[in-house]
């Protein structure tokens, strides 16, 4: 097995967004920016060429922090015709502050059958040790693999293969900001080869949007906050994520403002924690998980309220009723 996922008959296609990944220093700026091609990326990289053949295509050209769902929509059109093509697997580069968003977006309507693999770098091109041309490699190693066929979209940075679903950015330098914490990694790259230590039950795909993406925000509990900023929330959006403390509460005076706004619109309780999930008849309070569902917000599983929030997106763009929205959810419990 090892050698046939090292077999150089193999071609991939990498699809560059831009990103730390593809920064570097310019005369122009006094920090770093993504001038870097995805020609350049490939070509930094030793020991590619015996791995894979790299078709490269530069998709966008943008810090993580200014893609957006339209971006991901197109990216994930561009991926369902890659399905259809001679290619052994898909590489993804982009900035790490959105990844885990990104890849659990194209999670969502990826219906696909090659590997996708996303991966970036927390130390750009200009810096001692960066890590980019590991992490490039590592994701080439697994979207190459015989093994990453129907295991969904992945991210590799680190050596460390994660589900889209389950992986989130846990340091703003470190990197190894990476992980799963709820259920660690779904495999390591080893001498040159992604090797699995388990499979994941697969989700149902959401259909690509039917129209104008809508607008869904998270508002957040914090000690005695008022909950202004649910006031009017029905004539400004089309969806919330309330990240919640703890296991799904919130202040007692949020009560009336949340079920009123759950009338008019999907309303979603995460938690604010980001980790476990979100429970639903543990406790009994006002403002309590049990509470709050029995007003009728739905819980997000073991979803953290950004992943909660494309998911919730993804329905409203796809013209999902109410009632399927919700048990769209149970997937992550």
């Amino acid at each position: 097995m090892l050698s046939a996922d090292r077999a150089p008959s193999r071609t991939v296609l990498v699809l560059t967004l831009g990103g730390t990944i593809a920064m570097t220093r310019t005369a122009a700026a006094a920090g770093v920016t993504p001038t870097l091609t995805g020609s350049d990326l490939v070509g930094a990289v030793p020991g590619l060429q015996g791995v894979a053949e790299a078709v490269v295509e530069d998709f966008r050209q943008m810090p993580g922090a200014s893609l957006a769902i339209g971006d991901i929509v197109s990216l994930v059109g561009r991926l369902q015709r890659a399905d259809g093509e001679d290619i052994d697997g898909v590489v993804v580069t982009q900035g790490t502050d959105t990844l885990e968003e990104t890849a659990f977006l194209t999670h969502l309507y990826y219906q696909g059958t090659t590997p996708v693999v996303f991966t970036g770098a927390m130390r750009n091109a200009a810096t001692a040790g960066a890590d980019g041309p590991a992490n490039l490699l590592a994701a080439v190693q697994t979207a190459v693999s015989t093994e990453s066929r129907g295991a969904g979209v992945l991210v590799v940075l680190g050596d460390e293969i994660h589900a889209a679903r389950h992986v989130r950015k846990m340091h703003t330098t470190s990197p190894g900001a990476f992980d799963s914490p709820s259920t660690g990694p779904l495999g390591h790259v080893v001498e040159g080869a992604a090797r699995f230590h388990r499979s994941l039950s697969p989700t149902a795909p959401v259909p690509l949007p039917v129209g104008a993406l809508p607008q869904v925000e998270i508002v957040a509990a914090s000690l005695g906050s008022s909950g202004m900023l649910l006031d009017d929330l029905e004539r400004k959006v089309a969806g919330l994520v309330v990240a919640a403390f703890g296991a799904g509460h919130v202040p007692e005076t949020w009560c009336s403002r949340l079920e009123a706004l759950a009338a008019a619109m999907p309303v979603v309780l995460a938690s604010r924690i980001g980790t476990g999930p979100v429970l639903t008849s543990t406790y009994a309070f006002p403002g309590s998980e049990s509470d709050l569902l029995a007003r009728g917000l739905i819980p997000a599983g073991a979803l953290d309220p950004y992943k909660a929030r494309l998911l919730l997106v993804a329905h409203l763009a796809a013209g999902t009723p109410h009632p399927e929205i919700a048990k769209a959810f149970l997937d992550y419990s």
